[in-house]
């Protein structure tokens, strides 16, 4: 019986964990979206194309790279949003590495439209 008692503990456990992973992402999402002007464009964009991508005739798989591809954009510019914040909470002094790393950030993003540019006209056009 014991044996029962540990392996239903250790299951609470983890759905409690799993349960405050999904919390914190939410928590995560609500920061990004009430903090960066640049992520709610980028989520008025996604929801724009999102439908775009569910109407034209493409394959599942074709269809399936344009979603990632919206979906990348909102993750490079969460990335980038991270480093700025860790920037910031460091040091608000100007540095030339805070610059270099928030710049690279920055350019995360712009890759990831770069990509989806790509994979749109390649797949529609």
């Amino acid at each position: 019986m014991n044996i029962f008692k540990s392996l239903k503990q250790k299951i609470l456990k983890g759905i409690k964990r799993i349960l405050n992973a999904f919390r914190f992402s939410y928590d995560g999402f609500k920061a990004t979206f009430k903090s960066e002007p640049a992520f709610r464009e980028d989520l008025f964009v996604f929801a724009v194309f999102l439908p775009i991508s569910l109407i034209v005739d493409v394959s599942s798989c074709e269809r399936a790279l344009m979603i990632f591809s919206l979906i990348f954009i909102l993750f490079a510019e969460c990335v980038n949003t991270a480093i700025e914040v860790v920037i910031d909470r460091i040091s608000t002094e100007i540095h030339p590495l805070s610059k270099k790393a928030k710049d690279i950030g920055s350019f995360i993003v712009l890759l990831s439209f770069v990509n989806a540019l790509i994979i749109w006209n390649t797949i529609l056009f």
